[in-house]
């Protein structure tokens, strides 16, 4: 392929979210998911990538996920997070000096990529799977201006930026510019792992993934389902699960709460049982919604930007609004259509293959990077 010609010299730095570590991935079961893409482009493409992580030396317990050609540089030297993540860049310098391409994971944190570019002079791909300044002033977070900040020094000093969502890009354009290449990549979906099952499902069963917290709206998700003969499973942790077990108990709601699962045993889960929902107040591109499409499932969304940008309504989904009643209209009119389910359902799993794939979405990011050697 033409990548090979023009990649397999070339090394990549994958610059983690700061204070993030591949063992806070594994433990709360995105290890697989994460690390994914970069098995892809290290066995095809690169000669070599590396990724600097806030983890210890505990970090390299979780070598075994990665490709051989996946050096894992844990934090060394200096405790403290925010301190290392300045001077990340000077500590590691003789792998830096020596790097291709340097690439961050998401926004908080990318400031250690920009320092190792002007110092290094090499090309820095800014990629951010959610936008900090919009997310910190949905949750009316104090780090709002902060977040802007560095979103304005990030845009200016990349070389590319990668979106994951059109709204996002539209975002990003209005208010920072960008010079640099800008390119709307997805998040990906390994459609290998995360396909239909053979198997009989549960009865009046309805499936959530992804974190406890108040953007998911799982509130008006339970009063939807106050007096329904639904079962909900609910997979994720997060500040609101004694709020919502302690609400599902006093409503008499059947929920069953299983925590965080590993990425790749989710397809089981998912496959057994008949609807997936995400009643969330605001996302960015969901990925657990794309896996549970992925699966062939039938799926139940609100209208919200992120998740509209998904499910196209009547067709691969439902959209509805964030309020508890058009939930438990949306959960009773489609669970009592056994014919759209699985209509929908087929949709679904053909959007995300054509759209989504993890080899599609990978060729991608590999024309980006090829316009910057």
């Amino acid at each position: 392929m033409p990548h090979t010609e023009k990649l397999n010299t070339k090394t990549l730095a994958l610059f983690f979210t700061a204070g993030v570590s591949l063992k806070t991935w594994h433990d709360i079961g995105m290890i697989d998911r994460e690390v994914a893409i970069y098995n892809e482009l290290s066995k095809k493409y690169f000669k070599h990538i590396y990724f600097f992580t806030y983890g210890d030396k505990e970090d390299l317990k979780f070598k075994s996920y990665l490709a051989d050609n996946i050096t894992i540089i844990p934090k060394k030297y200096i405790s403290n997070s925010l301190l290392y993540s300045f001077m990340m860049p000077f500590i590691h310098h003789k792998i830096l000096k020596d790097v291709d391409i340097l690439k961050t994971n998401q926004m908080w944190g990318s400031w250690s990529a920009i320092l190792a570019k002007l110092f290094y002079r090499k090309r820095l791909i800014v990629r951010t799977g959610y936008m900090l300044s919009i997310n910190s002033t949905m949750s009316n977070s104090k780090i709002k201006w902060i977040a802007k900040a560095i979103e304005r020094v990030a845009y200016k000093f990349a070389d590319a930026v990668i979106t994951s969502s059109q709204s996002n890009f539209e975002y990003v354009e209005k208010n920072y510019h960008p010079s640099g290449i800008h390119a709307l990549i997805p998040n990906y979906i390994e459609t290998d792992i995360f396909k239909p099952l053979n198997g009989n499902k549960v009865k009046g069963s309805i499936c959530f993934v992804g974190r406890l917290n108040q953007e998911k709206n799982l509130c008006a998700l339970l009063k939807a389902l106050k007096g329904l003969p639904y079962t909900l499973t609910i997979i994720g942790s997060g500040n609101e699960e004694e709020k919502l077990r302690k609400l599902a108990n006093e409503n008499e709601i059947n929920v069953n709460f299983l925590g965080n699962i590993p990425n790749h045993a989710l397809p089981k889960i998912l496959n057994e049982h008949e609807l997936f929902i995400l009643p969330s107040l605001y996302e960015n591109m969901p990925k657990t919604l794309l896996e549970a499409m992925a699966c062939g499932m039938p799926v139940i969304g609100t209208n919200v930007k992120g998740i509209n940008e998904v499910i196209e309504h009547g067709e691969n989904g439902i959209l509805c609004d964030t309020n508890a009643d058009s939930i438990r209209d949306a959960i009773i009119s489609l669970m009592e259509n056994e014919e759209l389910m699985q209509e929908l359902g087929e949709n679904a799993r053909k959007t995300i293959v054509e759209n989504y794939s993890l080899s599609n979405l990978a060729e991608k990011e590999l024309e980006l990077m090829e316009k910057l050697i």
